[in-house]
This record gives structure tokens, sequence and C-alpha cells, in this order.
């Protein structure tokens, strides 16, 4: 079935759904309608995408977006691929867990890498990153830490567990605390030299 017709069966199916065609995707314009446009996709008999493959992140600078790819398992047919935005300011979208089980880890996932907060996820909380990590890594505003540059956690971390920082570091660290800012790496300028 081609996405044009999965489109319309969608919004014959959900009167007030709006979907858009992106390339040889759907985008929900309303993320809200997310879970009810999911169910759709898996429950109705002529549809049955009952398996959901992937859910990623992706960063396009003015919103952030969720990307789905579902299949049917019982058709073996697919992929279908769903999306929904979100601002970058406040990003939230529905949680698919209660429809596809195999959301959990991918959505913590996307949280984790660029901030997306899925709404009544069971256990939304960073998954690679540490607790106290700051930032979204994979955002393209994200800017990366310096690693040449001590911190003043970073000087505390070491030295508990008995490692000489020079006082240079440590003074470094120290001014770093007392301004409030981090230890960011400078991005290049100008061109390569040869």
């Amino acid at each position: 079935m081609k996405t044009e017709e999965i489109k319309a069966l969608i919004e014959k199916a959900l009167p007030g759904v709006k979907l858009k065609l992106v390339r040889e995707s759907l985008l929900v314009e309303n993320a809200a309608d997310l879970p009810r446009v999911a169910k759709c996709l898996k429950e109705d008999p002529a549809l049955k995408f009952d398996y959901l493959s992937s859910v990623t992140g992706a960063d396009y600078l003015t919103y952030l977006e969720s990307v789905y790819h579902l299949y049917s398992m019982e058709k073996k047919a697919g992929s279908i691929v769903l999306r929904a935005r979100t601002d970058r300011a406040n990003p939230r979208l529905p949680s698919l867990v209660p429809i596809y089980r195999g959301a959990e880890y991918q959505e913590r996932e996307a949280y984790d890498l660029y901030g997306i907060v899925y709404e009544n996820h069971p256990d939304m909380r960073r998954i690679f990153m540490w607790d106290s990590f700051e930032g979204w890594p994979m955002r393209k505003d994200y800017e990366q830490e310096d690693s040449e540059t001590l911190e003043a956690a970073d000087v505390e971390w070491l030295e508990k567990r008995g490692v000489k920082v020079s006082d240079a570091d440590r003074a470094k660290a120290e001014e770093l605390r007392k301004t409030g800012k981090r230890a960011v790496a400078q991005k290049p300028t100008g061109s390569p030299e040869a």
C-alpha cells in the first residue's frame, strides 16, 4: 500500500486528524494526535502496522522531530515512516510506549540526546549520559566541553581518587566556577593550514 493510500485511510478513520506527506513519510501536523494515528496504524485491519522498529530524534534548527518506522509483521509490509514535530524551547511529544512497548528504550535515547520529553513515558530519564550531564549532545547548537580544561567537578572527582591536579588547573577550574562558566571547546575558525 502506498503512503498516500495509508494517509487517506487514516484521515477517513480519524476525522479531524491532519497528516502531511513529507517525501515518503507522514507528518502528524498536531503532535497531540500522534497516539491516535499510531493506534490506527497498529489496529486498523487494513493496515496492522504492529511492529515499531525505531524511534529517532532529528534537529532541524527551528524545531525538533521524532521519527518512527513501523512495519506490519502480519501483512509482511512496511515500512511506513511517521513524524511528529515539537518546538526547541519546550520539546514535548506524547509517548507511544502505551501502544508500542518497544518505544520505551528508544524514546529515552531521543530524550537523552535531543531533549525531547515524551509525556506519559513510564521511565523518562537519561540512558547514555550521566544524570548531571548538561545539554543534549546531538542538537546542532550543543557546545562541546573542552576536554583539556578541568572544571571544579572534574578536580573534585580526580582528587577524591588520589590524582594530583596542578595548581594552574585548579585555579582555572575555580575561576570557571566563580564566573558560572563552563569549559567550552573553541570552534575552529578560518581554513585549515596545509
